[in-house]
């Protein structure tokens, strides 16, 4: 009885139109193996079924699943790294964030890059923001912490005695060296969660859709927090460009952190 009232009161939702369906996803084309035009009149479809931005950043996430794994696959389309400013035929990690934001943004690939330049660059001191690899958000953590896009939640969904922190100086090696040259570099305090207080009850307060980040603490001596990021919904399921699968996969966050050496995480909001 209990079973069938739970199923009548899901139906009722869902007619009144308060849990959204990602069912018609699975029924589109794979996205990397469309045309610019093909690939534009689905992103256009999409936007028309999930007219909410979160609802649409979760359906486009569904839909890139699968797409080939190619590292370091954006750039300025000229100097020092000419890979295009945006794509979607391949993804790592980061690429999968910031051309998600733009493809939920956006309904033609024009728009899109438009979009990717604000997303991935930094303002000048004009304030205008330009493809140029000096001033690319290079460090995800200066991202989460910085950027008004992916807007870190970490420290107001964990109590302050479950977190730890680091003082860094991000870019900056231990012998003083640059890690990129980038005539940049930038001194902060960062809280993470270590992985071992990750508990359900966190889990639950968070947004139905956000970003993970990975930190590695072997890395802080590169001048690096971050090691990988990824997509996490419904406080369950990560969706990540996966180096190992060679493709865009989803997977429960606690079986890949059961399965992998990282030592904590910070998670930041979509806006």
């Amino acid at each position: 009885m209990i079973k069938v009232f739970q199923m009548l009161s899901l139906i009722i939702l869902m007619y009144l139109g308060e849990i959204v369906s990602f069912a018609w996803i699975d029924t589109l084309p794979d996205p990397w193996l469309l045309s610019e035009e093909q690939f534009e009149l689905y992103l256009q479809k999409i936007e028309n079924r999930y007219p909410d931005f979160h609802d649409r950043l979760k359906a486009i996430n569904l839909w890139r699943i699968g797409t080939p794994y190619g590292l370091y696959c954006l750039g300025e389309e000229k100097g020092r790294d000419d890979d295009p400013i945006i794509r979607y035929d391949s993804s790592d990690c980061t690429v999968h964030i910031l051309t998600t934001i733009a493809f939920a943004q956006s309904a033609t690939l024009e728009e899109a890059r438009n979009r990717m330049i604000d997303i991935h660059y930094k303002a000048d001191s004009n304030g205008i923001k330009t493809p140029n690899y000096d001033t690319r958000w290079h460090f995800t953590s200066d991202r989460i912490l910085n950027h008004h896009m992916t807007v870190d939640i970490t420290s107001t969904i964990a109590k302050p005695n479950k977190l730890e922190s680091i003082d860094i100086i991000l870019n900056k090696k231990e012998d003083g060296n640059e890690f990129l040259e980038l005539g940049w570099s930038l001194k902060k305090t960062i809280n993470f969660l270590p992985y071992n207080n990750l508990d359900s009850n966190i889990l639950s307060r968070l947004p139905s859709i956000c970003g993970v980040a990975f930190v590695k603490k072997s890395y802080f001596k590169l001048g690096i927090v971050i090691a990988h990021e990824g997509y996490l919904i419904d406080g369950k399921n990560l969706i990540h460009a996966s180096s190992e699968e060679l493709k865009t996969v989803s997977i429960e966050l606690l079986d890949y952190l059961n399965n992998k050496s990282f030592d904590g995480v910070m998670f930041y909001e979509i806006r």
